[in-house]
């Protein structure tokens, strides 16, 4: 355990209880949690903020996805399919970020996360009427989900990442017909799979700090699970609502980052 003391600590925890709520419910989670164990931990290097992260995430996450499997109609195999496309995207992503800069990225996501709340706000039937069924979906429909919502946002996690979660939701309710609470429940199954290549080159490089990661996780998956249940006890139009505020939050942060960069 690093030498913080325990406001910090008390701190940090509720910003993991926060993130797991966010991240079961709509995803976008991280963008809670990194922050604060930047400013919680000053003199860390950035490797061990980013592995500690994913240590607290990835638990957070499972407990999100195993509560969402239990009481949600998911395609699991197609869920893990698309997963192991980001893997391999956010691998090739995190490959190309050396050679881009992210303050020429963050006009563009700005402006396409404007585009997202504008038509969310716009078509206020976008994933709250039930539509198709796990087993209506066609192969087409998967192999596009496969190839642009894992290949394609798994690339964008390993060479931006803000929002990837949200992203997720977006995609899938889109691609595959999905309510939200279904894409919801279908996007932590592939935010497990690409935790997990993350955190695993994280722990190999001994870039996790897992005394603390332990501590911030508990708290995680607490959050993550009252998150998971809400979206499911309250349904779509709840997730639309939190979907919204998330957005416009990542908006306001990299327009911020921008301004600041």
């Amino acid at each position: 355990m690093p030498d913080i003391s325990m406001t910090t600590l008390i701190a940090l925890a509720v910003a993991a209880a926060a993130a797991g709520w966010i991240d079961a419910v709509v995803g976008g989670g991280g963008l809670l949690l990194l922050p604060a164990l930047l400013l919680g931990l000053p003199q860390a290097p950035a490797a061990q903020i980013l592995g500690t992260n994913k240590a607290v995430a990835i638990v957070g996450t499972t407990g999100a996805a195993v509560t969402y499997l239990r009481r949600a109609a998911v395609d699991i195999r197609t869920a893990v399919r698309i997963g192991l496309a980001a893997l391999a995207g956010s691998t090739l992503g995190a490959f190309f970020a050396a050679g881009i800069s992210s303050s020429v990225l963050r006009p563009v996501i700005m402006v396409v996360l404007v585009g997202v709340a504008a038509f969310v706000l716009l078509r206020p039937g976008f994933g709250t009427a039930g539509t198709e069924r796990p087993t209506g979906i066609t192969r087409a429909r998967i192999l596009t989900a496969i190839v642009l919502v894992g290949g394609g946002i798994g690339f964008y996690d390993g060479l931006v990442g803000p929002g990837t979660g949200t992203f997720l939701v977006l995609a899938l309710t889109a691609v595959l017909h999905l309510d939200l609470v279904a894409a919801s429940a279908t996007a932590k199954v592939v935010n497990v799979c690409t935790n997990a290549g993350a955190l695993a080159m994280f722990a190999y490089q001994g870039s996790v700090l897992w005394q603390l990661a332990a501590v911030l996780a508990v708290f995680n998956l607490a959050g993550a699970t009252v998150g998971a249940r809400m979206a499911l006890s309250k349904g779509s139009g709840f997730v639309r609502g939190v979907l919204l505020t998330v957005v416009l939050g990542l908006v306001a942060k990299l327009a911020f980052d921008q301004w600041a960069g």
